[in-house]
């Protein structure tokens, strides 16, 4: 790998064929939000991109207008992986889309494995029409079961389809199968890319620029089409935080704090000063955290966001980690912060 480009994120999407994944997928490379994205799939037939994207098509790769790229998978992923690492210029994430039956869990390891790449999360894409009636096939339930529990964002998708009072057996079975992880609940496949990607967390223009807050909470707008929303009013606001820390952290008690993230926060990145590393690169996504020394000292700057739930993010106890007003934490000043994850 090349030391002086920064790792890529990496996003596995999962879910049994007919939940929603390719739906997801054509609308995140539509509106790729300015990111060169990388996408993976076993099969082009059915992604059905949109004519007007496609800048040029040659055997297993189709290149789009916004320099987004569609390679197929074929027999080795760890080839497909290579390629997309190479590439020049390097893309800004890459997506790889799971067949229906796999454990996307499994290709997340890709992502811990190689230096390049940093895992930045596991959507599984739950069909709500067919969830229960899948849950008690015994040929389905064990494969659905271990794709829940691998993710880090359930989207629990087509909640148009179903009453009221079924979908809330289904959040009832999803709660008993994959415990805390956060769920999307969603028609179309409709989810705000920051939920998706800690990527998006800060706008392309704002990467290379000191735009952060000291510390700053924000409504973030769900830029989707008025007439989706109108069957699952899922609030189309999400709040963010921002905080730029001024001080070195310990790194031992932000790890401990990973471990035992507060409820109500989907996503966290950004890159600190710690006492183990001069630059730490800090991320979580659903169930998962991580602090990893950043290879360089990052173009924007020490800086951490955070997207949650509108009224849900706790923003008090994130200032508690992170405000430069208070001393660097302690293991057990950390763990005075925390409201578990149930």
């Amino acid at each position: 790998m090349d030391a002086s480009r920064p790792r890529l994120p990496l996003t596995v999407i999962g879910g049994f064929l007919g939940a929603g994944k390719t739906t997801l997928l054509n609308r995140w490379l539509r509106d790729a939000g300015g990111r060169r994205l990388a996408v993976l799939v076993n099969d082009f037939g059915a992604l059905n991109i949109d004519v007007d994207l496609i800048a040029a098509s040659a055997g297993d790769t189709i290149a789009l207008t916004n320099g987004c790229v569609c390679c197929s998978i074929g027999d080795d992923l760890t080839t497909a992986l290579i390629g997309v690492l190479e590439s020049t210029p390097p893309f800004d994430a890459v997506i790889i889309e799971a067949s229906g039956v796999s454990d996307p869990w499994r290709i997340a390891q890709v992502g811990l494995a190689d230096p390049g790449l940093t895992l930045d999360g596991v959507i599984v894409v739950l069909d709500a029409s067919a969830a229960l009636e899948q849950a008690l096939d015994p040929l389905l339930a064990d494969s659905l079961e271990r794709q829940l529990r691998s993710a880090d964002l359930i989207v629990v998708n087509k909640t148009d389809l179903i009453y009221v009072a079924e979908l809330a057996r289904v959040r009832e079975w999803v709660a008993s199968v994959a415990g805390a992880a956060p769920v999307f609940e969603t028609a179309n496949a409709e989810v705000p890319l920051p939920v998706l990607t800690g990527a998006a967390l800060l706008p392309p223009q704002d990467r290379h620029r000191d735009g952060l807050a000291a510390c700053d909470v924000a409504p973030h707008e769900h830029g989707g089409d008025a007439q989706d929303e109108q069957p699952h009013d899922h609030g189309a606001l999400f709040d963010t935080w921002s905080c730029r820390p001024a001080q070195s952290l310990s790194a031992a008690a932000l790890r401990a704090w990973l471990r035992d993230m507060p409820a109500g926060v989907l996503r966290l990145k950004g890159w600190v000063h710690t006492d183990e590393f001069e630059w730490a690169e800090i991320q979580f996504a659903g169930r998962r955290g991580s602090l990893r020394k950043a290879f360089e000292r990052p173009a924007s700057g020490v800086g951490v966001v955070a997207i949650g739930l509108r009224g849900r993010l706790p923003a008090a106890l994130l200032e508690g980690v992170f405000d430069p007003a208070r001393p660097a934490v302690s293991g057990q000043a950390a763990s005075e912060y925390m409201s578990p994850r149930g």
